[in-house]
């Protein structure tokens, strides 16, 4: 099939989901039912191109499995937390932003997002389109990425769940593991896995394109989605104590921790 139909073919799909989503959410009043979507349309998305592309048949297995077993992790982490938490935060300050244009404007932000689902899985293209045979160096260095981020990711998801429910933790904020080093080593991991697919891609016709998606997602996390509204619900939420995190803890990349001189 023609790359620009596969993708177009993709995005009508894709956007459809999101559209029932949007009255979904706006039935339940939670909006972080967006991400698991995403998640899982990115997953699925790649399968896509793997089963219709013509690489190398073996590094189109694994890619399309590492991006279902990265899909599924995350979406099932997401879906877990909207069933036993108040609705994400960063949902919250947006909607509290936008006051009454919120509605209509998160209908065009699930559309958006669907958009960028077709976008984050176009490395999943280029690398199930790489002719070079499976293994390369390349290859072993995008798996070894892939395996790291997904454990550290992982590893800062469950410390993360294991603070928030405990009840002795209420009103404080999670030092725990990785977060001692990073105020977000979940987004830090979940930013380098993509660097995994741009190695998978090394080889294929314009797979320096592939290089679009950990840029546009740094872009996401530190302007858009991520860190800004988290941390200004964590800042509403903890006061103080998350200023004076702020001040002491490296925002993204784990790094040891400052000590706060005394005024």
């Amino acid at each position: 099939m023609n790359d620009w139909l596969l993708i177009l073919f993709c995005w009508l799909g894709v956007s459809v989901v999101m559209a029932i989503l949007w009255v979904l959410q706006r039935i339940q009043g939670d909006s972080g039912v967006v991400d698991v979507a995403w998640g899982l349309g990115v997953g699925l998305i790649s399968l896509v191109f793997a089963i219709f592309s013509d690489g190398d048949p073996t590094r189109r297995a694994i890619v399309a499995s590492l991006a279902i077993a990265w899909a599924l992790r995350l979406s099932g982490y997401i879906l877990v937390r909207l069933f036993q938490l108040p609705e994400d935060g960063r949902y919250v300050t947006i909607k509290e932003n936008w006051g009454d244009k919120a509605q209509a404007n998160l209908f065009w932000f699930f559309q958006v997002q669907a958009f960028w689902a077709v976008l984050f899985a176009l490395p999943m293209l280029m690398a199930s389109r790489n002719p070079e045979p499976f293994p390369s160096v390349w290859d072993y260095v995008g798996l070894s990425i892939w395996v790291l981020a997904i454990a550290g990711e992982s590893i800062a998801d469950r410390q993360l769940a294991r603070f928030r429910n405990d009840p002795s933790t209420k009103g404080e904020v999670c030092r725990d593991g990785l977060w001692n080093y990073s105020r977000h080593p979940n987004y830090f991991f979940e930013w380098i896995h993509w660097w995994g697919y741009v190695c998978f891609s090394v080889g294929a016709a314009f797979w320096w394109t592939t290089l679009l998606a950990p840029l546009a997602m740094l872009y996401f996390l530190f302007k858009v989605t991520g860190i800004p509204p988290t941390e200004a619900q964590c800042l509403k939420s903890r006061g103080e104590k998350y200023r004076e995190y702020q001040r002491t803890t490296s925002a993204f990349v784990p790094w040891p921790p400052k000590t706060e001189q005394p005024s």
